[in-house]
């Protein structure tokens, strides 16, 4: 909770005003109600005189109004930062056009994440490695079970559900590193589905992406070693990247066959 209220990008800062706002929506019914509590203790306390004790009372149209009034407001208000949010929040909406966006593609296995990096043709496990101020559009697909993927300071979690691919656009204001989470239960090692996104400066990014390309290669028989062990793997780098790993995993075809 603590993630989501302290945010690095634009969407989680949207999200966190929605939280505020709605909190404070709430409250107007919240506090009256246990402020009234109190008072109605005190006054129609035993040794109060002044209380009016009227037991033949049974209708006030007036207080019917307000009783109901306040309710049907917060009940409009809510709805209404909940219609205008999930618009102007949609997870396939791109954040702008400038600059162009990083595309990457994310699978849940068991129990890591891969990313894809398919313009730079390199990928990696458990750690997602961005550039700071540039906005990210994320496919996700799932070659297991179905998952959720979350990073609680960029917002918007979605889940990843096998054979189709769901959109997300993120985006890191500032350098740092940020705790991503599998926000669904999803089997034994759910608890240990974590991964780090390291937001850095372009020029870091660069250097990142050269150092990555010396690593070994996720071909078919290393993704395959890969999806076969059921365990959270530490980080790892591929220099290289299958054809259409993304395609093949999404269409649950074999990495390199024909389809299932």
């Amino acid at each position: 909770m603590i993630g989501v209220l302290n945010p690095a990008g634009p969407v989680g800062a949207a999200e966190r005003i929605i939280l505020y706002d709605s909190l404070a929506i709430m409250l107007a019914i919240v506090i009256p109600t246990m402020v009234c509590t109190l008072f109605f203790a005190w006054w129609y306390r035993a040794s109060n005189r002044r209380a009016q004790y009227r037991p033949e009372w049974s209708y006030s149209g007036k207080l019917e109004m307000l009783v109901w009034s306040i309710p049907a407001l917060v009940v409009l208000f809510l709805g209404g930062i909940a219609w205008e949010s999930s618009h102007d929040l949609d997870p396939a909406r791109r954040l702008g056009d400038e600059p162009k966006p990083l595309e990457i593609q994310v699978v849940s296995l068991d129990w890591k994440w891969l990313f894809i990096y398919p313009q730079q043709h390199i990928a990696s496990v458990n750690r997602l490695t961005i550039p700071a101020g540039m906005p990210v559009h994320f496919q996700l697909t799932s070659a297991t079970v179905m998952n959720s993927f979350f990073v609680p300071q960029l917002g918007s979690q979605i889940y990843t559900m096998a054979g189709m691919a769901t959109e997300l656009n993120l985006q890191a204001d500032r350098p740092g590193e940020y705790d991503g989470i599998s926000a669904q239960f999803s089997g034994d090692g759910f608890s240990d589905m974590r991964f780090t996104v390291a937001a850095v400066s372009p020029a870091q990014f660069d250097a990142w992406l050269a150092e990555a390309r010396g690593a070994p290669a996720l071909d078919t028989a290393a993704y395959a070693a890969l999806a076969a062990d059921h365990q959270s793997s530490r980080s790892v780098t591929y220099g290289s990247v299958a054809k259409d790993l993304f395609g093949d995993i999404v269409h649950m075809r074999r990495p390199g066959g024909e389809g299932s």
